[in-house]
């Protein structure tokens, strides 16, 4: 099976899934990270984090929990849709009026927030292994950016529909530190 037909799959259950919740479960998840994983977030670190769209595992309440920590956040940003992505400071996770509509239709910082490198990344993803093999929707972004940063920490959050027994992994794509779903913390990850 292909990338593209797994991933077909997997946001077709993935959407499955999340229709099925109950507003306030939606809510609920993913409302705090789990304490494990607060040991590989070095005190100080900048962390990203991401927009997620109506199906995605959501991490604007981690972006709350680790500013009130003291860390910075910083969201993707990108200029168009072919340019490379970068992270730039998120200083309003509470009301978020220093974001805009990007070129993907989400919302990213301005051009006027400065650019910043998370030291902890958290990632979308549309499938994930219990060894931390990830599966991303496609463009190829996360794996562009984290490709010469092995010193980032990089942290899936998914649903718990979205484990996959095997998945396709080439060269590039960069295995994940920690993934954690609503039920779960998998890794860390050596």
């Amino acid at each position: 099976m292909t990338k593209d037909q797994l991933r077909k799959i997997l946001r077709s259950m993935r959407r499955d899934h999340v229709a099925q919740l109950p507003d306030s479960m939606r809510r609920l998840v993913f409302h705090r990270p789990p304490a494990p994983l607060l040991d590989l977030v070095p005190e100080g670190a900048t962390v990203g984090l991401y927009r997620a769209d109506p199906f995605e595992a959501p991490a604007a309440s981690y972006a709350r929990f680790f500013l009130e920590r003291g860390h910075e956040i910083a969201l993707p940003r990108f200029e168009t849709r072919n340019s490379a992505m970068e992270f730039a400071q998120h200083s309003d996770p509470f009301d978020e009026e220093d974001l805009e509509v990007g070129p993907f239709g989400l919302l990213q910082p301005s051009p006027e927030a400065p650019v910043m490198e998370p030291q902890v990344l958290l990632v979308p993803l549309v499938g994930f292994t219990a060894k931390g093999d990830r599966l991303g929707q496609g463009g190829g972004h996360y794996d562009r950016w984290l490709e010469n940063r092995e010193d980032v920490t990089a942290i899936g959050l998914a649903w718990d529909c979205q484990l996959a027994e095997d998945l396709p992994v080439e060269p590039h794509d960069r295995r994940l530190d920690a993934v954690v779903t609503p039920t779960r913390l998998y890794g860390p990850f050596a």
